[in-house]
């Protein structure tokens, strides 16, 4: 029987790490929101005019929205515990979702922009920042354990007396 006392487990991932990782991701996805919105405002201009820019921009901030929510989650809760961290990020999502419905439900019948450029904006959007995040993430280095813990600090591997 061991007598020393319980302490709390060690963060698997540091968080100044993971932290790292989630800013990259989140500045790449502005940048390519950014892009986005120049490259699509100029096709969508060419290609229906006025709507076509109106739909890019609906577009781009449609993806801002989707993408971006789940970055900033995941980045403002890098020191909290899973649990907290999967509330928020689940909370996150539910909030982007219920965004989106209601934006497209109140634009829905009105004709100030161009459908087509808004669902090939949003698609881009939405796709590239996908492979963005993911790109973030397998290039992150962030180690397993925490530098400076010993794992018998972090508790009792096998929980036997």
């Amino acid at each position: 029987m061991t007598t020393e006392p319980h302490q709390p487990a060690v963060p698997p991932v540091p968080s100044s790490a993971a932290a790292a990782v989630f800013r990259r991701a989140l500045r790449d996805v502005l940048v390519l929101l950014a892009a986005l919105a120049v490259l699509g405002v100029g096709v969508g201009a060419l290609a229906a005019g006025q709507p076509g820019v109106w739909g890019a921009l609906v577009g781009v901030g449609l993806a801002l929205v989707f993408s971006g929510t789940t970055i900033v989650s995941m980045l403002v809760t890098s020191r909290a515990s899973g649990a907290r961290l999967a509330a928020v990020v689940l909370g996150a999502w539910l909030g982007k979702v219920l965004v989106v419905i209601v934006v497209l439900a109140l634009i829905q019948d009105r004709d100030f922009y161009d459908r087509p450029v808004l669902a090939v904006v949003l698609l881009v959007g939405v796709v590239g920042s996908a492979v963005l995040d993911y790109r973030a993430v397998s290039r992150g280095r962030v180690p397993y354990v925490e530098p400076g813990v010993r794992q018998a600090d972090a508790g009792p591997a096998h929980g036997g007396s």
